[in-house]
């Protein structure tokens, strides 16, 4: 029998559907089986491979069972494997305790690539089974520059979101900015004092928001006669005093503008819901967790004691003010309940990780959520790793400050342009290509560093490494990717007019090593989702250079007699980068 494939660009998908028909004809009275199919090791004669013969074996040996060992259920699974044009059978077998080593056809492979190239990318995008995701990611405090500190949330955060956009989810892309802290009082005091008309403050009047909060701190901390201002102007403004609103909204609004211009230079979009958005429904959540008996008085405050934590999760502090906590669980009660999110995705640093296992299992507690972290609606928190600099400490100046952000930016581009100006690029390109260039390059190479390593640990910030055109950087990348589109460009040829006319053949192994990996894409990027890692993306977009490049160091392209077809293979391969530098908010580059 054949089976009807529904999964165009997942391999893993297509094989499990053919598996799953073959269990249920190789052991048809046992309850169903999920299929488990893995890319096969390279020592193994195969593309991918079933491993449920030895689960089954132990599920019905000693059973009047007809098989006599793991390598007969394997045998069965492969001889039970419904007919499809995907896989070639002739060459499939089974080794080891049942493994059945899966080839697929060559001659599919080279069809699925050419139906990619007429039909789009998009037609290999995974399915994940969510409608909704919000994403909470970026996160900078209002008052405060950002620094190299938001680096990570905002790529990290952007680029899952890059993903499940690609994979057909709606993203709320929510920016839950730090704009309704106790920090406001003195804030707004100290703009006072420097500004008695709030109407004419500007930002250049401002100037350095980090000069600005700290000046106002220290007068906080050393002036007892403003600290009690500040503790007053608080009251004030989470009161609606109408002239702490305005000077609070001035201060917001100029840090959003400085915001604004490192999420442009990033090509980042963000909507913004900040404490202060939450804070009408606050009394309202607490009030629902109350009426489940989940609320207890403790040394003043109201909280929530959690089985597993030595200390509970404050919600009321003993003031009766509210907290991080107050305002965290009450976000999370109206993405579920208001923006009806099927999954929720906080990127934070590893040092929230108990904050945020706390409230999400007060979550759970609450009935918000259901017992199993992998059900729907689900809630994931992204933890990482620091950015640190060469001594292996946190990322900081010479003289001990953070590193701003746009001075990051600043010196990734410069550092671009003047490698670009070295290899004589300002005469072949006009000034704006080169521009245009090193901000690709620049940008892409801090984003590419960041996102290229297991998010859960830390990495060291080095501008010459990261702009190296050796190895696994983006400039190589961008680089390879540039070359490939040389190479079309110096054919003459009309790609759109081949892809009608020519058929793709895959003949020789670098071609079809290739064509197998560029077929790997799809279940690349749901695995990549799935695990909320970016860096397996990275790994991928890096092994596809280097498959193309073992390819075209013996295959000549252009002049060959297979030309219009390798130019069809160069083209898909063109595609999938650009879709793996989209997904990891790089911009590509045609000339280098």
């Amino acid at each position: 029998m054949e089976v009807n494939q529904e999964c165009p660009g997942n391999l893993k998908r297509q094989l499990e559907k053919l598996f799953d028909a073959s269990l249920r004809s190789t052991v048809p009275d046992k309850p169903r089986v999920k299929p488990v199919i893995t890319t096969s090791p390279l020592d193994r004669s195969g593309d991918y491979q079933c491993n449920n013969a030895m689960g089954l074996w132990s599920m019905i040996k000693g059973k009047d069972s007809q098989f006599k060992g793991p390598p007969a259920v394997g045998e069965a699974l492969l001889n039970n494997l419904p007919t499809s044009e995907m896989v070639d059978s002739i060459s499939c077998s089974v080794t080891g305790p049942g493994f059945v080593n899966v080839v697929l056809s060559t001659k599919w492979m080279a069809k699925s690539i050419a139906n990619m190239l007429i039909e789009g990318i998009d037609t290999w995008a995974p399915t994940p089974p969510v409608k909704r995701a919000l994403v909470d990611f970026s996160s900078p405090n209002i008052a405060k520059e950002m620094h190299v500190g938001h680096l990570r949330p905002t790529v990290l955060g952007d680029t899952l979101a890059r993903m499940l956009e690609f994979s057909k989810v709606e993203v709320l892309r929510r920016n839950h900015v730090g704009d309704w802290g106790t920090q406001f009082g003195m804030l707004i005091e100290y703009l006072f004092e420097k500004f008695p008309d709030t109407d004419s403050v500007t930002e250049t009047a401002i100037g350095d928001l980090q000069s600005f909060y700290r000046k106002s701190k220290s007068k906080f901390d050393l002036d007892p006669d403003f600290k009690e201002k500040a503790q007053k102007a608080v009251v004030r403004l989470q009161g609606g005093d109408p002239i702490y609103r305005k000077a609070w909204a001035k201060i917001c609004e100029i840090s959003r503008t400085e915001f604004s211009k490192v999420y442009q230079r990033l090509q980042i979009e963000l909507e913004e819901k900040g404490e202060s958005f939450y804070n009408p429904y606050i009394a309202n959540v607490i009030g629902e967790l109350d009426s489940k008996g989940l609320i207890e008085e403790s040394e003043g405050a109201r909280v929530i004691f959690l089985q597993g934590f030595k200390i509970p999760l404050i919600v009321v502090k003993s003031d009766g003010g509210f907290n991080y906590a107050s305002t965290d669980l009450t976000a999370f009660w109206y993405r579920l309940n208001e923006e009806k999110a099927d999954w929720i995705i906080y990127v934070t640093d590893f040092s929230q990780k108990q904050h945020f296992d706390m409230f999400f299992k007060a979550a759970r507690k609450a009935g918000w959520l259901p017992e199993s972290d992998k059900a729907y609606p689900r809630v994931d928190h992204v933890d990482f790793g620091l950015v640190n600099g060469e001594d292996r400490k946190r990322f900081r100046t010479r003289s001990s400050d953070v590193v701003r952000l746009v001075d990051l930016l600043d010196e990734a581009k410069t550092r671009s342009k003047t490698a670009l100006i070295e290899r004589g690029k300002d005469k072949e390109w006009t000034p704006e290509e080169l521009d245009q260039t090193a901000e690709a390059v620049g940008y892409g190479a801090v984003k590419y560093a960041d996102l290229k390593g297991n998010r859960t640990t830390g990495y060291t910030f080095d501008f010459d490494a990261m702009l190296s055109d050796k190895g696994n950087t983006a400039v190589y990348l961008l680089y390879a990717h540039a070359r490939i589109c040389s190479i079309i460009r110096k054919s003459g040829k009309d790609i759109d007019e081949l892809k009608k006319t020519v058929e793709l053949v895959l003949d020789h192994p670098e071609e079809r090593a290739l064509g197998l990996h560029l077929l790997r894409f799809a279940e690349t990027v749901e695995e990549a989702c799935t695990t909320l890692l970016p860096n397996v993306l990275c790994l991928y977009l890096y092994s596809l250079s280097e498959r193309f490049t073992s390819f075209y160091s013996i295959h000549q392209v252009n002049g060959s007699p297979e030309e219009a077809s390798r130019l069809l293979l160069c083209e898909a391969t063109a595609i999938v980068m650009r879709k793996c530098f989209h997904l990891l908010g790089i911009t590509p580059v045609y000339k280098m």
